[in-house]
């Protein structure tokens, strides 16, 4: 792997390590607010958002560079088609066979996983901006 692919494989590290302290946040205040079945429901909720972001990190990063710009873009694009497919499995794995699943912590914690990416590049814009 080139050091550009490694670059940008660090920075997909770094938000899933952010993704994952979300989701365990989530999991204990939901287990110490509302118990178990709260607390498990925003789990699945994290796993549904977590293991398609960490497939589609490692299909992304797997190339970089012009010499290999069309490897990246096939990487990027499986990635996001893996990342869609993984997603629906997952979802429907949970509405099937989970009996208690709390639909409000759930989707809460899966949008709170989708959304730090989104932060995370907000705040690196801020740190950068002030050097």
């Amino acid at each position: 792997m080139n050091k550009l692919a490694q670059k940008g494989r660090m920075i997909a590290i770094r938000q899933l390590k952010i993704t994952l302290i979300i989701i365990v946040l989530s999991v204990l205040v939901n287990l110490g607010m509302f118990g178990f079945s709260f607390a498990q429901s925003a789990a699945l909720g994290g796993i549904v958002a977590l293991l398609p972001n960490m497939l589609f990190a490692y299909k992304a990063f797997q190339y970089a560079g012009a010499s290999a710009s069309r490897k990246v873009v096939d990487a990027f694009n499986s990635g996001v088609k893996l990342k869609l497919v993984l997603s629906a499995i997952l979802f429907a794995l949970c509405f099937k066979f989970i009996e208690n699943l709390v639909l409000p912590p759930f989707f809460i914690t899966y949008f709170l996983a989708m959304f730090a990416p989104f932060v995370q590049a907000v705040v690196n814009s801020f740190t950068i901006n002030q050097q």
